[in-house]
């Protein structure tokens, strides 16, 4: 192999090296399921109408602000990752990227995404973008090592790509937009609390003032989890009482196999029900969106 070829090979490797480091800063797991959510969210404002290029345009333009809201949360929180071990090989962290290099690209994406979303799509979707970034980045961010509410302020945040897409296809905001916010909101409350439970002790050793950390014992965790699984199980119900989506059957077995995972963490508080409470989660949201999107034609 020529000197030539290997130093082309060598860039092509920096390159690609660095293309990942960009993308991990955006949280792209998150960022799937906060898109799908949009999707979904369209879709159900305007069954069978929704204008299918508008709807594109406002995942592009969310995408770009949720890496941004990634990126300006890891550059303030890059001393707390550098402390986890779980977080310690992330870009800034670890030296792959600079603050500066992050600011920047935290920066150019919302400037980009938001303006995408007032261009392609309409002034409403645009200001839920910018209101969901900032509530994420320097609202929800800041308040993980001030106090244990900030579970809440993410929530919040977490929901809001449910009016992200019902706003970019026109949907008039009314009761099906408010349960399908309330569901994504609720979903978060069992997810976070089983993570929170799996990484208490990091958490405690970097600052976190998450609910496991002030509470130990984990007694206000499990008692959240269970209660907010709880309230999905007759939530998840009312898509089909307003006639926007039937998922009655499928809902009701998703939300009571969460809420026996629930259960089993609020009784035994050990890192084996959290693990299954965490992955219980992982399923039933995208499961439940998905069966909201289909069960039009399956009843």
């Amino acid at each position: 192999m020529s000197s030539s070829t290997l130093v082309y090979e060598g860039r092509r490797a920096q390159v690609c090296a660095r293309a990942r480091d960009y993308l991990e800063l955006t949280k792209p797991k998150i960022a799937v399921l906060e898109l799908a959510t949009v999707v979904v969210a369209g879709l159900l404002a305007r069954w069978g109408g929704s204008e299918m290029t508008v709807l594109l345009h406002a995942v592009v333009g969310t995408a770009l602000v949720a890496a941004s809201a990634s990126a300006w949360n890891q550059w303030i929180e890059w001393e707390v990752d550098a402390s986890m071990s779980r977080t310690a090989d992330r870009p800034l962290p670890a030296g792959r990227l600079s603050r500066r290099e992050v600011a920047w690209f935290g920066t150019v994406t919302v400037a980009f995404g938001v303006g995408y979303l007032l261009v392609y799509v309409n002034l409403l979707t645009a200001a839920l973008g910018l209101a969901a970034w900032a509530l994420y980045a320097w609202v929800y961010t800041p308040l993980k090592t001030r106090t244990w509410l900030n579970t809440v302020v993410g929530a919040v945040a977490g929901a809001m790509p449910v009016l992200i897409g019902w706003a970019a296809v026109g949907g008039s905001f009314g009761l099906p937009a408010a349960i399908l916010f309330v569901i994504v909101f609720l979903w978060q409350f069992p997810h976070f609390m089983a993570i929170a439970w799996i990484y208490r002790r990091e958490y405690g050793d970097a600052g976190m003032q998450m609910l496991t950390v002030v509470d130990p014992t984990g007694r206000r965790a499990g008692l959240q989890a269970f209660l907010a699984a709880a309230a999905l199980v007759p939530v998840s119900l009312l898509p089909t009482v307003v006639s926007f989506a039937g998922a009655a059957p499928f809902a009701a077995a998703l939300g009571l196999a969460q809420l026996a995972c629930a259960l089993g963490f609020m009784i035994a508080r050990s890192d084996a029900s959290a693990r299954l409470l965490l992955r219980a989660s992982l399923v039933y949201l995208p499961a439940l969106l998905a069966w909201l999107m289909l069960g039009p034609f399956l009843s």
